[in-house]
């Protein structure tokens, strides 16, 4: 068996690697997408994994050629290897790292293509003359792919952008099409939508460098203003920040230049020449099967390269490049008498007819709207029993806290009154301008800008603020459970805006305790880590002592059910009175100790739940819309000072809702300084 293995290998190994490799291009070019609008943890395993095995294959395989040698037509392969190297348009980089180390590839790239030069030259330099044009031809269009990769990933790393964006003028928006219309409710159609992106576009590409936005109005342009009001702005951000991703993982920087056009003109153009040449080459000392591979190869090339002219032909960066043309001939003949449109409608047709599960290509620009939530004392009161909870801890290797951060988080799809209410603060927040600085950044810290409004930033409230941004999280999300669970009785069940006000508190609550466990990098300030791991522990044991002192443990049954517990329904009613009960328990366990080693924070905790308590009960403030400003204040403070990479980073996986807080509060700044403009001219004049 071995034996035969190793006889089929060594006969027909560069075979099987070249044809890998063309699957695994395909694979890439036709799921890269997935990462836009996020994917579970196993198509974007899969996905990165392709994308790594990619590489490898086809340099494995240019590698074999180079030193085993072969014969002429599998020598040929080689330029098919170059071209596989360049990869698929809609994904360059995987992550901000490969883009970091763009000089890398560039050296890569270039000993790549000179060992590709040398199987050629060795091997079919003394071939028909046919074969050798063909070769040339494709050599020259896997060269130049290859090279444009390079250049992508140099053009899509921050450093490169922050260097560009100083050169360009000031920005002139050229994209807003006349025929572009707000529809009732700021209701924009999707192409409308998209052109008025691309129009503002050069706020988010300046502001994810952390570069002053400077806006050109002396021709009489549309300015911030007047494009963003009367728009929904939560589409307007998730089609902008799509741009971006575009810019940082795609070859959309290179592929919508004077180059990368002309480029996607040649190649189908010399891959059916090369062909063709090909075709005319004797074929009678090759093998058919490595006939028919080639065959293959040239379809696949064909395939990719004319879908790529295609989609760059049809994509909205199209549009923006020729508004922005200085050749007025072009920009009329395509726009003015509309042929670029038919053209784009004709490729959005074929995309919807091609794609899987009918998505419009539309909607893979927008955001999923799924959140996730974490909950520390829905953490603290699971089952010690669950088998594979058991197992992780006993493993150890840091399996029991992938497990506890896996199995006991969930995602949510964000409800529109969440929005609303994040809408409204920033709208407030930024209009006014009095809590921000002149560079846009929130002047207060994080939940004071509400206790400040309403005078009651002193005591407690003060304190539970915390010094370091996630101890703060940490301290309001418990108290925010215990004041909820305290005060349950106190909410009328006929007060819909209430309801809504307590599910808004305990999705933005869970989202940011998400945050803090999953993507701490998404929160500014120090890492808490030690701090949620003794209050983990703290709270285990009040749930402990409190289940001996009563004598409540699970009966055998449950005991046995929990120990074969796959999935944890966060929202059962047994698992909503568990939290329920801890969170009272927590109060009537601390509220009377003052500070504790042992317990830290907890005391803290009851305090700030007995105050909320107590000025509900007076009368002295509505704590329900209280305790809602102060997370929607904390989410917004967290999306502004998150530092501008971690939010590139975090497009690559479906992007974040504090990256569109981020992004929104950049637009509702450059609205600020219109008005500060207008109001200055009008009193000069």
């Amino acid at each position: 068996m071995a034996a035969s293995l190793r006889h089929l290998w060594n006969s027909w190994s560069i075979q099987i690697l070249v044809l890998l490799s063309l699957k695994l291009q395909i694979a890439l070019f036709l799921f890269a997408g997935i990462r836009r609008r996020g994917a579970h943890y196993l198509p974007r395993f899969l996905l990165w994994f392709a994308y790594q095995l990619a590489d490898y294959t086809a340099t494995y395989a240019l590698g074999h050629l180079s030193i085993r040698g072969a014969r002429p037509i599998v020598a040929f392969w080689a330029s098919f290897l170059l071209l596989h190297l360049g990869g698929p348009d809609n994904i360059t980089a995987y992550s901000l790292e490969d883009s970091k180390l763009w000089k890398r590839h560039l050296l890569s790239a270039f000993l790549q293509i000179l060992g590709a030069v040398y199987v050629l030259y060795e091997h079919v330099a003394s071939t028909a003359a046919s074969l050798q044009l063909a070769s040339l031809l494709m050599f020259a269009v896997g060269a130049v792919k290859y090279g444009e990769r390079t250049r992508a990933l140099m053009r899509g790393n921050l450093d490169s952008i922050r260097g560009s964006v100083k050169k360009q003028p000031p920005a002139i928006h050229r994209h807003f099409h006349p025929q572009d219309k707000v529809f009732k409710g700021g209701e924009l159609d999707e192409e409308s939508l998209v052109r008025r992106a691309h129009s503002l576009f050069h706020i988010c590409k300046r502001a994810i460098v952390d570069y002053p936005v400077i806006e050109d109005d002396s021709q009489g342009q549309d300015t911030t203003t007047t494009m963003v009001v009367g728009v929904k702005m939560w589409r307007l951000m998730e089609t902008e920040l799509s741009l971006m991703y575009d810019m940082l993982y795609t070859k959309a920087a290179v592929i919508h230049t004077w180059f990368g056009y002309t480029v996607r003109l040649v190649s189908p153009v010399a891959i059916v020449a090369s062909l063709l040449l090909f075709k005319l080459t004797s074929k009678d000392a090759h093998r058919s099967a490595d006939v028919v591979i080639t065959y293959v190869l040239y379809g696949g090339a064909l395939f990719m390269e004319t879908t790529s002219l295609l989609n760059a032909l049809g994509s909205s960066w199209t549009f923006a490049f020729l508004s922005t043309t200085r050749w007025r001939w072009l920009r009329y003949a395509a726009l003015c008498n509309e042929r670029w449109d038919r053209l784009r409608w004709s490729v959005a047709y074929l995309h919807h007819l091609v794609s899987i599960g009918g998505r419009s290509r539309y909607k893979s620009r927008r955001w999923s709207c799924m959140i996730g939530q974490y909950n520390m004392l829905h953490l603290c009161t699971r089952s010690e029993s669950a088998l594979l909870g058991r197992l992780a801890q006993v493993v150890g290797l840091g399996l029991n806290e992938w497990w506890n951060r896996g199995h006991y988080s969930w995602i949510i799809e964000m409800p529109d009154h969440v929005k609303d209410r994040i809408s409204q603060h920033m709208n407030k927040v930024y209009t006014e301008g009095v809590a921000i600085n002149s560079l846009g950044m929130l002047r207060n810290r994080w939940g004071e800008e509400p206790l400040i409004r309403k005078e009651l930033l002193q005591g407690i409230l003060k304190d539970s603020l915390g010094v370091e941004f996630q101890e703060c999280v940490i301290m309001w999300h418990i108290g925010t459970d215990v004041f909820l669970a305290k005060s349950e009785g106190s909410i009328a069940a006929d007060d819909e805006e209430a309801s809504l006000d307590v599910e808004a508190i305990k999705v933005i609550s869970n989202y940011m305790m998400f945050l803090l466990v999953e993507q701490p990098d998404m929160l500014p300030g120090l890492s808490q880590n030690r701090l949620y791991q003794r209050t983990c522990e703290n709270l285990v044991n009040t749930r402990r002592s409190t289940y001996h002192r009563h004598n409540n443990d699970p009966s055998f049954c449950a005991k046995l059910k929990n120990l074969f517990r796959l999935q944890d329904d966060h929202a059962s009613k047994s698992r909503v009175t568990d939290r329920e009960e801890l969170a009272k328990t927590i109060y009537d366990e601390y509220e009377s100790k003052g500070f504790s080693h042992d317990s830290p924070r907890l005391p803290y905790v009851v305090k700030l739940a007995k105050q909320l308590l107590t000025m509900e009960e007076n009368g002295t403030a509505d704590s329900v819309k209280l305790v809602l400003d102060v997370w929607t204040d904390i989410l917004v403070y967290a999306s502004n000072k998150c530092s501008r990479k971690a939010h590139a980073e975090k497009l690559n996986s479906g992007g974040e809702l504090t990256t569109i807080l981020w992004l929104m509060a950049e637009h509702f700044y450059q609205i600020y300084l219109d008005k500060l403009i207008k109001k200055a001219k009008n009193n000069s004049s």
